[in-house]
């Protein structure tokens, strides 16, 4: 159940309550409508990276695009991240999963283009997939995915971690690991493990119902550019482009991937 609450403050996000009991939860958001008289077009939708927020780089920088030309935008935070409540060790897919459906069924309508940073990437093809069962599939219309980490508890964890780490985290139910973005390790749960195993995507044939654009470095050391290949392979049935840039990283945060962004999204939107 998602019931919305109102917004406290005039730089607050506004909070989405997502869930019931024990499981209750406030998400929060941030949405730019779009400004009375202008032309329809899809709502722009953020959906951001494990251990990310709402107010990086790349989300500010298609906010302020938004803004110039006039465009319905939306962004949160999941559970366990940025502004949002929760423990971020309670995390798993399946629940940041519901929670962007939530957010994404209750503050827009219409067509969207789904923009998913490297988690963002899987969580924004589960949301295709549960909006194409439903029935709404029409609603998708582009999707642009930034180092796409579609999997990654299974493919780019749990495939990589030695006995130790897989025991630890077996026996301990979390294991510590140590962030290259962050002065504090990042708890991967048995949680976090097993629910992914529930949202595999890579282990059949996958559909988008829209165009996609990916955009992969290929100096990232978390998710690897044949990474990338290998979702491009997948979505057989769906047009798909893949930018390939040589010198970027993970976060693809620079000046000029900004604008590759930005370029991406407008060609989607």
């Amino acid at each position: 159940m998602a019931t919305l609450e109102p917004q406290i403050g005039p730089s607050a996000p506004h909070m989405l309550a997502v869930g019931e009991g024990e499981a209750l939860r406030r998400i929060a958001y941030r949405y730019r409508a779009a400004p009375a008289g202008a032309p329809a077009r899809p709502t722009v939708v953020w959906l951001g990276g494990f251990k990310s927020d709402m107010v990086s780089t790349k989300a500010s920088a298609l906010d302020a695009w938004a803004e110039r030309e006039g465009r319905a935008f939306l962004r949160f935070d999941y559970s366990g991240h940025g502004e949002s409540e929760g423990r971020f060790e309670d995390g798993t897919i399946g629940k940041w999963l519901e929670e962007s459906l939530a957010v994404i069924r209750m503050v827009t309508s219409g067509p969207l283009v789904l923009v998913g940073s490297s988690m963002g990437g899987w969580i924004a093809l589960l949301v295709a997939r549960a909006l194409a069962q439903a029935g709404e599939a029409a609603r998708l219309a582009g999707m642009v995915l930034i180092a796409p980490a579609v999997d990654f508890t299974e493919k780019l964890m749990w495939a990589n971690f030695s006995d130790g780490i897989r025991r630890e985290i077996a026996e301990n139910g979390f294991w510590l690991r140590p962030s290259d973005y962050s002065p504090d390790p990042y708890p991967i749960t048995r949680a976090l493990i097993e629910d992914g195993r529930n949202h595999l995507l890579l282990d059949k044939a996958l559909r988008s119902w829209c165009p996609v654009h990916i955009l992969q470095g290929m100096q990232d050391p978390d998710v690897p550019w044949k990474h990338a290949l290998a979702l491009v392979e997948h979505l057989a049935e769906d047009s798909v482009v893949l930018t390939l840039i040589k010198s970027g990283d993970h976060r693809l945060s620079t000046e000029a991937d900004l604008e590759r962004l930005v370029g991406a999204v407008e060609g989607a939107a």
